[in-house]
């Protein structure tokens, strides 16, 4: 596993202030993905309801706060697949 999806997993840990009852994944490119469910944050590439996918630097200024999820998606920094509601409900948890 990778130190990106490692420091990712445990930046996510912590930023998770909600609740979340789906199962998403997040693909970070050339580093590998993690994922998000009831449960907590974990690596992996299991099968998800939604999945998002952005580079390391996109993922970093949206754990870190900087880049709103909702404007990375506009931009076409981060591509979302699956249910869309859920990547909405994935972005209230995590702000």
């Amino acid at each position: 596993m990778s130190d990106v999806i490692d420091a990712a997993v445990k930046a996510l840990s912590a930023k998770m202030t909600g609740s979340f009852d789906g199962v998403a994944k997040f693909v970070i490119t050339g580093e590998g993905a993690l994922m998000i469910d009831p449960s907590g944050v974990r690596a992996g590439d299991d099968a998800a309801d939604v999945t998002l996918t952005a580079d390391t630097e996109t993922f970093k200024a949206i754990i870190d706060g900087d880049l709103n999820p909702t404007m990375a998606f506009m931009s076409g920094k981060l591509a979302i697949d699956g249910n869309m509601g859920l990547a909405m409900q994935l972005g209230s948890a995590l702000s």
